[in-house]
């Protein structure tokens, strides 16, 4: 009841404002009504992957995935990553926008509401030497409100990155698959069966294949992909 009392003063005193273009915002996010109605969401994609499809195409999962199924069993991406989400992202991830991922997080949370809860939460992890130089993590960012919102818990210790890889980004698909080979390692008793992995966004789905191998070897049995956006193409 205070918590409810103490969010009602802070709402009348500072009231959300949409980072996208200042509007009064919508239903306590910051971001407006219009703004959120045009966020890109990924409404027809790889039920296993989460890569976006062509609606004509009528089918649900991609050509990938029909010929080598993932490590881990799904993938649920709402966002394309595209204007403005690659934007949010980007300003979260490199100008310490951290307001962004407490929006973002938000919204997947209100969109997972519904669907088969884990176990437990673990939100991709930095390397020591990255995450001295960022300062923060994304991927942790955006699973407080998830945990927050629908009460499960997160470990950031089970699983470490144990390689400093380069960055991602400027790699193509099998640069990034050798990249992440044996970045990942489980470094205490995992006893949860079913967990999610939270990221940022998922391109190649590289990174969240290593982890989910190394995270199966340690006893879990179903691994689920919660990221905000998914890229378009496998590049």
């Amino acid at each position: 009841m205070i918590n409810k009392w103490a969010n009602n003063i802070r709402t009348a005193v500072f009231p959300s404002r949409c980072i996208l273009c200042c509007d009064p915002g919508a239903e306590d996010l910051d971001l407006c009504h219009a703004c959120l109605a045009d966020l890109p969401c990924n409404n027809h994609s790889c039920r296993t992957c989460g890569l976006p499809l062509p609606v004509e195409s009528g089918n649900r999962q991609c050509g990938a995935c029909q010929k080598k199924t993932p490590a881990y069993d799904s993938c649920f991406a709402p966002l394309h990553y595209q204007y403005p989400v690659d934007h949010l992202l980007t300003q979260l991830k490199f100008h310490r926008k951290l307001t962004h991922a407490r929006l973002l997080g938000t919204l997947m949370a209100r969109w997972l509401a519904q669907s088969v809860q884990p176990e437990l939460l673990v939100p991709v992890p930095l390397h020591p030497a990255r995450l001295r130089e960022r300062g923060f993590n994304q991927a942790l960012e955006l699973a407080r409100p998830i945990a927050k919102q629908l009460k499960l818990p997160v470990d950031t210790q089970i699983c470490r990155r144990v390689s400093a890889t380069a960055a991602q980004s400027g790699l193509h698909t099998e640069q990034r698959r050798i990249n992440v080979r044996n970045a990942f390692r489980v470094t205490g008793d995992l006893r949860a069966k079913h967990i999610v992995i939270i990221d940022d966004v998922v391109t190649t789905g590289h990174t969240v294949n290593a982890m989910t191998r190394v995270l199966r070897q340690a006893g879990a049995e179903r691994i689920d992909i919660w990221a905000c956006a998914r890229a378009s193409l496998r590049s």
